[in-house]
C-alpha cells in the first residue's frame, strides 16, 4: 500500500495547469505570455508522466525519461522563441501580436 500522495491529486494539479495554459495562450496578445502558456502546458505534461510512471511502474523510470526529454526540448523551443521574439521587437518595435502583421524581413 502507498501512503504517498493519491494519484487524483496530480491529475487534478496538472489538468489545472493544462487549462490555465490553454486559456493564457487563446486570450493573451503579448508574445512573452504565450510562450509562458506554452511552457505551462509542457511541465502539465510533465507532472502526468511522472504520475502515472510512479504509480503504474514504480520500479521502472520511463515516465522520468520522457520527462528529462520534454524538459530538453522546451528549453530549445523557448530559446529559438526568445530569439524570434527578440528579432520581431527590432522589427517592430513591438512584442504584440495584433501589431505583427507581415512575415517579410
Amino acid at each position: 500500500m502507498n501512503a504517498g500522495i493519491p494519484l487524483y491529486l496530480f491529475l487534478i494539479l496538472a489538468t489545472i495547469m493544462f487549462f490555465t495554459g490553454i486559456y493564457g495562450f487563446l486570450t493573451r496578445r503579448n508574445l512573452i505570455t504565450i510562450l509562458m502558456s506554452v511552457e505551462l502546458i509542457l511541465n502539465s505534461v510533465n507532472i502526468n508522466f511522472m504520475a502515472f510512471n510512479r504509480y503504474l511502474f514504480p520500479d521502472r523510470l520511463e515516465g522520468m525519461f520522457f520527462s528529462l526529454f520534454i524538459i530538453a526540448v522546451a528549453a530549445s523551443e523557448a530559446a529559438v522563441a526568445i530569439a524570434i521574439i527578440i528579432n520581431i521587437y527590432r522589427r517592430f518595435t513591438t512584442i504584440n501580436v495584433e501589431d505583427v502583421n507581415e512575415m517579410k524581413y
